[in-house]
């Protein structure tokens, strides 16, 4: 694991008619406080990324589809400097990564025609705090397996 990253497992009640998945709790780790919540859409075989955040930081949740998610540590004073991470999130594999600030994030579909990747961020969105890298701009096989 990156340090500092937090995978957390996530309830899912069964119950008629269509299962409740938990997201985040006040009193749960990695809840930093809240700035706001939004959904992003991606479709089967799409990667998006490069990207970190400066300040933010992420909670994010699959409740459809399925998604790799990709983080790599270039924090220079981080005992996981230059090590890559990567882990599915599903309905079936359910639960909430928690990724800190400086951290690089890439994440890409995997299951059915689109998946829905949820983030309870800590603050609100801030083009300012954002970085972006191309795809080639880390060394990272995407066509490797999990």
């Amino acid at each position: 694991m990156i340090s500092d990253v937090l995978l957390t497992k996530l309830a899912r009640v069964k119950v008629p008619g269509g299962d409740v998945l938990h997201a985040m709790k006040c009193c749960d780790p990695g809840y930093m406080g809240f700035g706001e919540a939004y959904f992003s859409l991606i479709k089967q075989g799409v990667v998006k990324g490069w990207k970190r955040h400066q300040k933010m930081t992420l909670n994010l949740v699959v409740p459809v589809g399925a998604v790799r998610f990709v983080m790599y540590d270039d924090r220079p004073l981080s005992p996981t400097c230059g090590q890559f991470q990567q882990l599915n999130l599903s309905p079936d594999n359910y639960g909430r990564l928690t990724i800190p600030p400086m951290v690089w994030l890439g994440f890409e579909g995997l299951g059915g025609s689109e998946s829905l990747v949820m983030n309870l961020a800590d603050m609100m969105h801030d083009p300012e705090e954002v970085d972006r890298l191309a795809l080639a701009d880390i060394d990272f096989n995407w066509s490797g397996s999990l």
